[in-house]
């Protein structure tokens, strides 16, 4: 049965490895399956899922405050020497004795003013802020992963474009060299179409170049190289207009969820900060067994009692502290007004980036229509004599520069779509329903929330799950 749990436990909280998705020539790479290698792959989504776990675990130890404290201790003492007085008649008396003591310590909080309780509290909403953090670490990497990808298919498709215009200059180029033989153009136009060659091959390095780092990019975003990539044929849903995206951005955003956990910690710890200057009280009780193995004997007693502890004076420590939590409390509400506006700040700026990348999109088909009807005119006109080597070449360039224009234009509308998602807190792989194993922030939290102890039966599954995680 721990067996059956821990294997509920994994695949709750950690994705398994056999998720990532290699890319080989039989298979070619879709967008969700460099988001899905990106999910499994990132180190600092593991990382902060550890930091999470440790925020859990702080409710665990809060929590153990509350229950009783049961403590042991011992000594062995060995004494030695000698004594001697006048009605031992001048003789010395050893002292040599050897003694044990064992005993038990018991210690239970009855009342602290709700100090503690109010700490358990501010740490589980410390819980829910760090959930938000990973939400949004998430966010970042997926996004991160959105634009490798686009980067790769953007920088292929403008080497692919390079290479052809390379090959249409070079026949320009042999076209002009013919023509110039039968006396047609001018050892200029030879002139113009070997630097526009030579140009060409510049454009092209750097074209590959750029792809070059496009790949290193997306390799460190999923971790692997990419292969034969799909380009997406669809962008994902947005909403309909601005305000309603700064609208849910508003009601969803991670960080807007985090900062207003954060001020109720914050009003948590002013009341804390409150209780802890009143008295507390406990139960305490105590057993212990002295043994005296010099003189045989044995002794043995125990104490149950009540205490209760306040402060009188401190020198104005609590006062202080009370007053730093107010402040920090008023600090932490205004932190949300800035927090919103700039979470609306990021939700306009990624539609005005879609709202532009649309935009060139559309201008960038008609430009390429036009340069395309134009090119082949003046083409024709070339071969007929009533244009130059120069026409035919600014042309040709219009033409390709229109046709990179749509290439970058087609990616930065998809890597924008998806920015305006991530600007909304949308952009999950819960939300875009990634073939992933996800993971779960509530399953390792029930199980330490009250604070199991290393022995109990829920310790041990604990102990096996953290085992397992550490070798992931």
């Amino acid at each position: 049965m721990a067996r059956g749990i821990l294997n509920s436990v994994k695949a709750g909280f950690f994705a398994v490895s056999a998720a990532v998705i290699v890319p080989v020539a039989s298979h070619a790479e879709t967008l969700a399956d460099a988001l899905a290698s990106a999910y499994t792959h990132s180190g600092l989504l593991q990382q902060n899922r550890a930091l999470l776990r440790a925020a859990d675990e702080d409710v665990a130890a809060t929590y153990a405050l509350l229950r009783p404290v049961l403590n042991w201790s011992s000594t062995v003492t060995q004494d030695f020497g000698t004594y001697s007085s006048s009605s031992t008649s001048g003789l010395d008396v050893s002292l040599d004795s050897t003694e044990a003591f064992f005993g038990l310590g018991f210690e239970l909080l009855l009342y602290d003013n709700g100090a503690t309780r109010f700490a358990v509290d501010a740490a589980k909403e410390t819980v829910l802020s760090t959930r938000q953090t990973l939400v949004n670490v998430e966010q970042a990497i997926l996004f991160e992963a959105v634009q490798g990808f686009m980067d790769v298919v953007r920088d292929a498709q403008i080497v692919q474009l390079q290479q052809n215009n390379l090959r249409l200059v070079a026949r320009e180029l042999q076209a002009a060299k013919d023509r110039f033989e039968v006396g047609e153009v001018t050892r200029t136009d030879v002139a113009l179409a070997e630097a526009r060659l030579a140009g060409g091959r510049a454009d092209l390095a750097v074209a590959q170049g750029n792809l070059m780092q496009a790949r290193e990019r997306f390799a460190a975003a999923t971790g692997h190289q990419p292969g034969a990539l799909v380009a997406p044929s669809v962008a994902p849903k947005t909403p309909a207009s601005l305000d309603d995206a700064k609208a849910v951005a508003i009601r969803s955003h991670p960080l807007m969820i985090k900062a207003q956990h954060d001020i109720t910690t914050a009003e948590i710890g002013v009341m804390r900060a409150r209780a802890l200057m009143g008295p507390s009280v406990k139960l305490q009780g105590s057993y212990g067994l002295t043994e005296d193995f010099s003189d045989p004997y044995s002794t043995h007693a125990g104490s149950v009692g009540i205490s209760a502890t306040g402060i009188i004076y401190q020198g104005g420590r609590q006062s202080a502290l009370y007053r730093q939590a107010m402040a920090n409390r008023d600090a932490t509400r205004a932190g949300l007004h800035d927090t919103r506006h700039a979470i609306r700040q990021q939700a306009g700026n990624a539609w005005a980036i879609l709202s532009a990348a649309t935009a060139q999109l559309a201008a960038s088909g008609e430009q390429i229509e036009a340069s395309q009807i134009a090119f082949d005119g003046i083409r024709e006109e070339a071969k007929l004599g009533s244009r130059t080597t120069l026409d035919v070449l600014i042309a040709e360039q219009d033409l390709l520069d229109a046709k990179s224009s749509r290439i970058t234009a087609q990616a930065a509308q998809y890597s924008a779509a998806y920015g305006v998602l991530s600007s909304m807190g949308l952009l999950t792989a819960d939300h875009l329903n990634l073939n992933v194993e996800k993971y779960d922030p509530v399953a390792y939290y029930n199980l330490v929330e009250d604070a199991p102890t290393i022995t109990s039966k829920r310790g041990k599954q604990l102990d096996k799950v953290l085992r397992a995680i550490g070798k992931e």
